[in-house]
């Protein structure tokens, strides 16, 4: 790690706040990877059909919504450090509230707890984003926030292992069809034991977030200058920001991009068992190897972060994104017209381009809005609602019966990030 990427001109060391609001990073990437498989996972717990299970995202990217602006408006308020441990309260209560969820054995209360899990979150990246960005020379503000956001896929990865071993490997091994035969009495011990096992690791992790709350609480971190006389008027504030064409474009390629991300990574796991089912594999054994295949996926996903840090060095951020845009629709045309393990490996792909794109979309959509960042990070966590919007989309042609055409929707998603790199980069 170079230090002109977390010192200002003046010498000041932002290296004790980097690594603490890392782990932050790391923590939403943990809470946003351990819930993809639940869309599979409660789909089969209560039965459902995989529209029914996608609401898992509803909720989750719903709270990133609704929150986002409090959230700005609370950090604008207080600061930067406040707003970490408004984010990690409402985090650990929302996975605490697991517990209670499961003894009233229905799907709505996970819902809620999913929702206030997220509203954390949502604090969490409204705060953290803009706080890596402000936390060096401007230079290299697209860079320190791409260093910042490797981090978040190595949570991801743990938040996949356990997904695996801890939940999806230790419920019930009934497939879909068996469950759908057993009558009340035995159904509703087989849910019971399940969301025993769903509940463990999500009471785990409010402990580890209620921990960490007390240390962030218990070590200094500075106020950045540039926080100093920011102008408090929301209505200009917005205003500004609505005439920035820029930043206004860049909310929608996050909207897109997000809704891109979350429908490749939800439905792998739909997409790898069906695979694997018609290569002759029995649905248990299946959904555990495609879960292994998103792993992989997330592996390159990380791969990639660090990757793009270094290219960011030689390349235009907007270069670099179109043409990341390009490459991942195009495995996804292979997905659609091929299909099979090919299309099967070329999903898996995708998620090596993806790497670039939230942070590289971030820091270009924020560039030179000066005094209006925090309320201009809480458009662009906001803009995080694609993720609760489209996957319920595809999640309806899964429905009627073709998995591999529902990946149109992430590819359309690209073609939208694409638009938008094209468009700053001649701007």
């Amino acid at each position: 790690m170079k230090s002109s990427l977390l010192r200002t001109r003046d010498g000041v060391s932002y290296l004790v706040p980097f690594i603490l609001v890392t782990c932050c990073f790391a923590l939403w990437g943990f809470a946003n990877d351990v819930t993809n498989p639940m869309v599979k996972s409660f789909s089969k717990i209560f039965r459902m059909s995989v529209t029914q299970g996608s609401l898992v995202q509803v909720a989750f990217y719903g709270g990133y919504f609704c929150m986002a602006l409090p959230a700005a408006l609370f950090i604008k308020r207080f600061s930067y450090k406040r707003g970490i441990q408004m984010g990690l309260g409402l985090y650990a209560a929302g996975a605490l509230l697991f517990i209670p969820a499961a003894w009233a054995g229905s799907y709505w209360p996970f819902l809620a707890a999913y929702f206030i899990l997220t509203c954390g979150l949502s604090f969490l990246e409204t705060s953290a984003n803009p706080f890596v960005l402000s936390m060096g020379e401007a230079e290299n503000a697209t860079r320190r926030l791409n260093l910042a956001q490797s981090f978040n896929p190595i949570g991801s990865l743990c938040g996949m292992w356990v997904a695996m071993n801890f939940i999806q490997g230790r419920m019930n091994p009934l497939s879909t069809a068996e469950r759908a035969m057993l009558d009340d009495a035995a159904f509703e011990a087989v849910k019971a034991a399940d969301l025993a096992v769903v509940v463990r690791p999500y009471a785990t992790i409010g402990v580890v977030l209620v921990v960490l709350f007390v240390l962030i609480s218990l070590v200094q971190i500075p106020v950045l200058k540039a926080m100093s006389g920011v102008s408090r008027a929301f209505g200009p504030s917005v205003k500004r920001l609505w005439t920035n064409r820029s930043y206004r474009e860049g909310v929608v390629a996050q909207f897109f991009y997000v809704a891109a991300q979350i429908t490749c990574w939800t439905f792998i796991i739909q997409y790898g068992t069906q695979v694997l089912m018609d290569g002759g594999m029995a649905e248990q054994a299946a959904e555990m190897q495609a879960q292994r295949l998103n792993i992989v996926a997330m592996i390159l996903f990380c791969c990639g972060r660090f990757v793009c840090t270094w290219l960011l060095k030689y390349v235009r951020p907007e270069r670099l994104l179109a043409l990341f845009a390009t490459l991942a629709a195009a495995l996804l045309l292979i997905v659609i017209l091929v299909g099979g393990r090919t299309g099967l490996y070329s999903l898996v792909g995708v998620s090596a381009f993806m790497s670039l794109m939230f942070p590289t979309i971030y820091g270009l959509a924020l560039k030179d809005v000066g005094p209006d960042t925090e309320i201009g990070s809480a458009g662009l966590i906001m803009a995080i609602l694609g993720g609760s919007v489209i996957p319920p989309l595809q999640a309806m042609i899964i429905d009627r019966g073709n998995v591999a055409l529902s990946f149109i929707v992430p590819m359309i998603c690209f073609g939208v990030v694409f638009i938008y790199a094209i468009r700053r980069k001649y701007a």
